[in-house]
């Protein structure tokens, strides 16, 4: 058939290597799409006999021992999640303060109205970048550790400040695409290897991060300002910002393997 057809077996490996790479995202996605399932599946019961935060703080607790026992995650992970998870938890409390978005449930589990669950939803971007660098067998060439870790922090600290101080994202944008100009992340799907420049990775991570926003909304994870008679996508704006906020997480993770071998 390929002798009569010659793109047929072209067509073959690519779908084949399609295929391959679709599955292997599902994998690395598997800890947030169970989250954001357990929440959505939370909202549809009639009766809890808790607060429904509470019960999907117990649930996204059960999911990460979980994950560590059926070796998703190794203890390098999940020192990477767990800080991922602190981190979230400290800008879900700045943001909720300043009106950004609400979580309108009671539950016995919330502080300065924001539930404890709130980090896993961060916790869930790490583990995702983390199942990644495994999976795809992640390699970095070209990569500036002190300046990237430098202007995540920028980056984390403006999402902040902009409420009182001149917003420096689109400044931060440019300084990121500086920094990580020549940076190429290699990863491997089967036995073939690529590689994609480490800034367009944050931004298909972003959009991706702000497609899942939109359904996490949607199951009641949390409510913007103008979704609360009523459910409205995400502001596009927030596709940005998670294209500059996945920077955040990467940095930990590389931190995390500077001392591993490989990571070039």
């Amino acid at each position: 058939m390929s002798s009569v057809f010659p793109g047929m077996g072209m067509i073959r490996h690519w779908t084949h290597q399609l295929l391959r790479f679709g599955w292997l995202q599902a994998r690395c996605c598997a800890f947030a799409v169970a989250l954001i399932g357990g929440i959505a599946v939370s909202g549809l019961l009639p009766e809890l006999p808790v607060a429904r935060y509470d019960l999907v703080l117990i649930y996204g607790i059960l999911l990460a021992v979980l994950a560590r026992k059926l070796g998703w995650d190794s203890a390098r992970d999940t020192a990477v999640i767990a800080g991922c998870h602190l981190i979230g938890l400290l800008f879900e409390l700045v943001k909720v303060r300043m009106g950004s978005w609400s979580y309108p449930e009671e539950a016995l589990t919330k502080v300065a109205g924001v539930p404890l669950y709130g980090g896993f939803l961060y916790a869930a971007v790490g583990s995702y970048v983390c199942r990644a660098w495994h999976l795809f067998e992640l390699r970095l060439d070209g990569y500036r550790p002190r300046m990237m870790a430098a202007l995540a922090g920028a980056v984390y600290l403006n999402f902040f400040s902009h409420h009182w101080l001149p917003d420096l994202r689109w400044a931060l944008a440019a300084l990121l695409l500086c920094a990580t100009a020549g940076t190429w992340v290699r990863y491997q799907v089967g036995a073939r290897h690529y590689r994609m420049p480490l800034a367009l990775s944050f931004v298909l991570i972003g959009f991706f991060l702000w497609v899942a926003e939109n359904a996490a909304t949607y199951a009641g994870a949390w409510s913007y300002p103008d979704q609360l008679t009523g459910w409205q996508p995400v502001s596009v704006a927030k596709f940005g910002a998670w294209a500059l906020l996945i920077s955040v997480t990467f940095v930990l993770a590389a931190g995390q393997r500077r001392a591993a071998p490989r990571l070039s």
